[in-house]
């Protein structure tokens, strides 16, 4: 059985400002789950990126809010090199980040991160991270 997402159903506003700063639309996505294969950072994730997009699509934006996985996004790129539609989903996870921080709340402690993670991480991720952490500070 095939199911359509109606995206004007389940989108709320948070879910649309999302997609607004992110010039992103979360329903070009069908789910073939390339960039949660792609990305470094899933050991650290609490919740894989083709999840993230899923729980947007169905309008479930609570769950995302409350997961560290838009906080341990780099930014890398990687998803979106392997995306077949082109999604760009560190647009995405930055929008998240943005809203999140508009509201006061940050999700990331930089000394969590355990030293095996810290030195397979690629170059990159970490660079990424270096100039969040210090948009935090």
């Amino acid at each position: 059985m095939r199911v359509k997402l109606d995206g004007d159903r389940v989108r709320n506003d948070r879910i649309r400002k999302v997609e607004e700063i992110a010039d992103q639309s979360v329903y070009r996505c069908y789910q073939c789950g390339k960039c949660s294969a792609a990305c470094p950072a899933t050991p650290e994730m609490d919740m894989l990126p083709s999840q993230v997009i899923r729980y947007l699509q169905l309008g479930m934006d609570d769950k995302v809010f409350a997961a560290n996985t838009p906080w341990i996004c780099a930014s890398c790129l990687q998803c979106m090199t392997v995306c077949p539609k082109g999604v760009d989903l560190a647009r995405l996870m930055e929008a998240i980040r943005m809203l999140q921080l508009r509201k006061g709340q940050n999700q990331i402690e930089i000394r969590a991160f355990d030293r095996a993670y810290l030195e397979r991480a690629p170059q990159i991720a970490m660079i990424s991270a270096y100039r969040k952490f210090l948009s935090l500070s």
